[in-house]
């Protein structure tokens, strides 16, 4: 199977962010501005920090003075300097590829989009990179390939990616279309037989035994606040947004009181499979953050948190964060329309060896 992937540099080339003074921040003093707008960043102390660093350029001159005031289209950048991020798998294998789309076999541990301390070690990146080399060699044959979904960080297997809009557009319609008829229907699963245009398949090992053949789970999932997540965290929530998985079980290991399951997905909510699975009683195997319930292991937690690290932002969260990985999920299969043609494909992303050794044990 071919494979593309170039090793990582050992530093990134750090972040430019660009700010423009508006009316309503006129007057305000350069740290004010910097740890009101952007708290999410750095606690006060991470944002002096940069400030007597350098690292802040009002009107494109480096000023260390956190008491200056802004005037009203001043135009300020905050450098973040280079650093070296966690070390990830770099080679991705394809799975099919044509003119108008690319399907992946993600390595876990790679994250899919730039955020956090995952930067440039991304597969965005290396599909960026792959597609330079293409154009070098095939003049004329210029593409710009994206991720159309995602997957998380610890989570393996198959991720699509169009090469041009229309492909983008019309792969972005399939995987939004379940999930627009969850929103119209609580009764879910007929209608969703009927009228869905791509179908998901996971393989996954839960904890515990499933002790039923076939579940459907319908959980609304929601978001509630937690520490290192700036957005909130999704958990099982009963206001949350339409989900629903239809779980098989493939294997039972009594002995190691665990479960082989495949998982269907019609909708696509943030970790739907860990916290559905969590919430019935049987999370992931080695999932750090999902427990019984759909909630996270701990909430035992102060969000307000003035330690920062070295380059101003803040510490890592002492409990566990969805990018953390360890746990057993695999984007087995997809089955969808082809974007331009129509015509009907189905890509399968090669069992890891945890859940190929299950599978052959049982």
């Amino acid at each position: 199977m071919p494979s593309f992937g170039i090793p990582w540099p050992e530093f990134n080339d750090g972040l430019s962010y660009n700010d423009v003074v508006l009316p309503s921040d006129s007057g305000l003093s350069l740290i004010k501005f910097y740890s009101s707008k952007h708290k999410n960043s750095a606690p006060f102390g991470g944002w002096l920090q940069r400030i007597h660093n350098g690292q802040i350029t009002v009107d494109g001159d480096v000023v260390t003075d956190p008491n200056i005031i802004l005037r009203v289209s001043s135009e300020l950048v905050y450098h973040r300097l280079p650093w070296k991020e966690p070390d990830v798998p770099y080679k991705i294998e394809v799975l099919y590829e044509d003119g108008d789309m690319i399907a992946l076999n993600k390595p876990p541990g790679m994250q899919v989009l730039s955020g956090g301390l995952f930067q440039q070690r991304t597969v965005l990146t290396q599909l960026q990179w792959h597609a330079r080399q293409q154009s070098a060699s095939l003049p004329g044959q210029e593409s710009h390939p994206i991720p159309v979904h995602r997957l998380g960080r610890g989570t393996s297997g198959i991720l699509l990616c169009a090469k041009t809009k229309l492909a983008k557009a019309r792969l972005a319609a399939h995987f939004a279309a379940a999930t627009s008829i969850l929103r119209g229907n609580r009764d879910m699963t007929l209608e969703l037989e009927t009228k869905r245009r791509i179908t998901k398949i996971y393989r996954a090992v839960t904890s515990g035994i499933l002790d039923v053949d076939e579940i459907v789970i319908n959980q609304p999932i929601g978001v509630m606040r937690y520490p290192g997540v700036a957005k909130g965290l999704y958990v099982s929530l009963a206001s949350g947004k339409p989900a629903l998985s239809k779980v098989t079980v493939l294997e039972r290991d009594k002995r190691k009181n665990q479960t082989l399951v495949q998982v269907e997905i019609q909708s696509g909510r943030p970790h739907q499979i860990r916290i559905h699975l969590s919430f019935i009683g049987h999370p992931l195997l080695g999932d750090p953050l999902y427990i019984t319930g759909g909630q996270p292991k701990f909430c035992d937690f102060e969000l307000a948190d003035e330690s920062f690290a070295e380059d101003g932002g803040y510490t890592r969260p002492a409990k566990p964060v969805p990018g953390d990985c360890g746990y057993f999920l695999h984007a087995h299969q997809v089955v969808l329309p082809h974007p331009t043609t129509n015509e009907v494909i189905k890509i399968t992303a090669p069992l890891p060896s945890m859940l190929k050794m299950m599978e052959e044990a049982g």
